[in-house]
């Protein structure tokens, strides 16, 4: 099919990461909305919130309390998924059904004492902040023996689970590899054994070099609109450089990872004049000791929003059943992101 072809008709889109395809229908952006429209998210207008869990001082849900930190603050998850200990469970003589204890850690990151901040409202040095200690944070738990995979995310916004307002995310570090990143080093070893190359150095080429789907790059980072996003609005953040995890980046790359997800973040909130919700997170190399080269440090931004502020894209019937399925084009999405303004709307606003 020809790129405008692309543009107007029904087709599929392979993602070489997980090894599915997801159903591109631009025609269906036309089609009227009868359906579901939630609130838009606001802005939180107070920086300290007595009843929050997270602000400084407060006393959290378990009894503990918070120091009155003035940086970013990292504490063990008062009501974690995952548990230091656990006994092994082994599956029925059917061999259906089948159990395996998990243990793992929970932590809670702190991105900054005030509770009306947000990433695209935070300042460079801020952000900056956040980005070291996550560094910090992945060295102590790639160093236990325990763990196989350290997984660092948010979640903002109520759309997307956020049980607390105030900036911060999870790292979670698991003694297996979880199904999505262990689809993504199934694919990179794949690549890299047949081609002798990275498969996520090579497609980045490709976006550079067309620029359609890039919606910001500086020296060592891009944003692109992925050419099989499932979400109307997924961007796949990918460094320059060739390196496995978030440990080795070099202080200039600290710099410029916080300007991207200022950068991200911001337009966001510009495109749907509002506290965008997402979830995000990166990927990087399993924490089993083993070298893995062929890995690519990347990160991933899931938005809900379809039309607007109002208007959330759902995952269901046919990706329930099928496969997944989206109307707006990555190429659209990346234009109308490309286009908003990179200062954030409230403070365009004042």
């Amino acid at each position: 099919m020809s790129d405008s072809e692309l543009r107007h008709l029904p087709h599929r889109r392979f993602n070489p990461l997980l090894g599915e395809w997801v159903l591109v229908s631009p025609q269906r952006m036309d089609r009227p909305w009868l359906g579901k429209v939630e609130a838009a998210e606001k802005p939180v207008a107070q920086s300290y919130d007595p009843n929050c869990y997270l602000c400084p001082g407060n006393e959290r849900a378990n009894g503990a309390r918070n120091p009155r930190y003035e940086s970013t603050y990292c504490f063990e998850n008062d009501f974690p998924a995952l548990l230091p200990n656990g006994t092994e469970v082994s599956q029925d003589e059917s061999g259906l059904l089948i159990a395996r204890s998990e243990i793992g850690c929970c932590q809670v990151l702190c991105f900054a004492p005030k509770h009306d901040l947000t990433i695209p409202r935070m300042s460079h040095e801020e952000v900056r902040d956040v980005v070291k200690r996550w560094m910090d944070q992945f060295r102590e738990l790639d160093r236990d023996e325990r763990f196989t995979y350290v997984q660092i995310f948010e979640n903002r916004g109520a759309l997307m689970g956020a049980s607390n307002p105030h900036p911060h995310c999870q790292i979670w570090a698991n003694a297996k590899l979880p199904n999505i990143p262990q689809k993504e080093l199934a694919a990179f070893v794949e690549y890299s054994r047949e081609k002798d190359s990275c498969l996520l150095c090579d497609y980045l080429k490709i976006e550079l070099a067309r620029n359609e789907r890039v919606v910001f790059q500086n020296d060592a980072f891009a944003v692109v609109v992925p050419y099989w996003a499932v979400w109307p609005y997924e961007t796949l953040l990918l460094s320059k450089r060739h390196f496995s995890a978030i440990d080795e980046l070099s202080s200039d790359e600290v710099d410029a990872l916080a300007e991207i997800l200022r950068q991200i973040t911001t337009r966001y909130d510009n495109l749907f004049q509002t506290s965008c919700p997402y979830s995000m997170g990166f990927h990087q190399r399993p924490s089993d000791g083993a070298v893995h080269r062929e890995s690519h440090f990347h990160g991933h931004y899931y938005p809900p929003l379809l039309r607007s502020a109002t208007v959330q894209k759902f995952m269901v019937g046919y990706e329930l059943l099928g496969s997944p399925q989206r109307d707006l084009t990555a190429e659209a999405a990346a234009t109308r992101l490309i286009g908003v303004d990179d200062v954030h709307y409230l403070e365009v606003n004042r």
